[in-house]
């Protein structure tokens, strides 16, 4: 073994050949200026389904990217085969930064949160009226959900031949959600397909349920016939509905009109990702009355300046109810 002493100079320092020949590693990136934009579809074990132009490429994550995960609804540069044809592969470089974020964590307590859909314009939460019953905590989470990644709320409220809409309408009135009422018949002939296309004209619309509520039945009467995909039925015995949705997919409408994104059914939505100055801009009418809040205010406590901003008159005071109601879903349990 060769030593050293104190006074070594670089002819002393024995050098490895470098017998791969290959050149040494370096921090800078390059740039990929030749890369092209794509969207991500779907996401299965590592492989992306990309759209670029008119062409669906498969493609993987670059390994400069990290840990950083593409999502369905990212906005990607992609370089390398971009044919489309059988067995090609292509590398995403990049992913562009992302004007709406949908979130969720396992649960309230879990500092882990997946991002279920990228620039998505808005959130249409998919409930059944009856057979499953509808779960009002898990809808408060959804809307808390969108409010904070910046999604506009759509009440999508299914199966109205079992039960009437008006008492959970009731419940949702005071915070003027756009909402559209469907039934199995209007869904055979084709009315409420019209209706709900209305609300989806010329945006991305990612669906959100619990199983069996009918958001992949009515997402396959919306696409076209290639692009459906299979349901399943509401358990006899526990009222809940088997998950035949595995991996969200944005499928796009017909005519260019839009695209919707259909997501695995959830039995939790977790929201401890979820800052409480980010929901209260969802309420326009009562977010001048937080610059007397005290700092870190959660807008459900006695020194809260909303109360008095009410009193005065600026706002509802049910629009104050329905704000806390949301607020206050991060502890409480989706079934209670």
């Amino acid at each position: 073994m060769r030593r050293y002493g104190k006074n070594t100079d670089e002819d002393d320092i024995r050098q490895r050949p470098n017998r791969k020949g290959n050149r040494p590693r370096t921090n800078i990136r390059p740039k990929h200026e030749e890369a092209v934009e794509g969207m991500v579809l779907t996401v299965d074990r590592g492989r992306l389904t990309c759209l670029v132009e008119d062409r669906v490429v498969m493609a993987i994550k670059a390994r400069e990217l990290g840990r950083k995960a593409a999502v369905v609804g990212d906005r990607v540069a992609i370089i390398g085969d971009l044919s489309g044809d059988k067995d090609t592969l292509a590398r995403i470089v990049r992913i562009e930064p992302r004007t709406s974020v949908l979130r969720r964590t396992a649960d309230d307590d879990d500092p882990y949160e997946r991002v279920v859909v990228a620039n998505a314009d808005q959130l249409a939460i998919v409930t059944a009226l009856a057979d499953p019953e509808p779960r009002p905590r898990l809808i408060d989470r959804c809307l808390v959900a969108a409010y904070d990644g910046g999604l506009d709320p759509l009440l999508v409220l299914t199966k109205s031949d079992l039960a009437p809409p008006d008492e959970l309408l009731e419940m949702y009135g005071d915070l003027g959600v756009p909402y559209v009422v469907t039934s199995r018949e209007e869904l055979e002939n084709g009315t409420a397909v019209e209706r709900v296309r209305k609300q989806l004209d010329g945006k991305i619309t990612a669906f959100v349920g619990h199983s069996g509520v009918g958001k992949t039945t009515l997402v396959n009467a919306l696409v076209s016939l290639e692009r459906r995909r299979s349901t399943g039925i509401v358990n006899a015995v526990t009222g809940r509905g088997r998950h035949t949705t595995t991996s969200a997919r944005a499928i796009p409408l017909p005519d260019d009109s839009g695209w919707v994104v259909d997501t695995p059914g959830v039995r939790s939505f977790g929201l401890h990702h979820v800052d409480p100055s980010r929901v209260i801009k969802a309420f326009p009418d009562l977010e001048p009355g937080t610059a007397n809040c005290p700092r870190a205010c959660s807008h459900d406590e006695p020194d809260c300046a909303l109360d008095a901003w009410v009193a005065e008159g600026h706002a509802d005071p049910a629009r104050l109810y329905s704000l806390r109601r949301l607020l206050s879903t991060r502890e409480r349990k989706e079934g209670d």
